[in-house]
């Protein structure tokens, strides 16, 4: 599962980041009125990435805690 979690958790900064170029991309070329609302399908993308990398972090430091209770019974 941890793999899986590394996995998307690039796959989704790749995506958000894509996304930001993407948008800055066409709104150069087409003008920003049209595509400035698309800034926020990037922004949301990259805060579900930094959510997913925090709460990667707490389940990593919650499975060590539950190893060392498991050592000490």
């Amino acid at each position: 599962m941890e793999t899986y979690n590394k996995i998307m958790m690039k796959v989704l900064l790749f995506v958000g980041i894509t996304i930001f170029v993407g948008v800055t991309v066409l709104g150069v070329i087409d003008g920003f009125e049209r595509w400035s609302a698309y800034y926020f399908l990037g922004f949301f993308i990259l805060v579900l990435y930094l959510i997913r990398r925090a709460m990667m972090k707490r389940m990593i430091k919650h499975q060590e805690f539950l190893n060392e209770q498991n050592k000490k019974k």
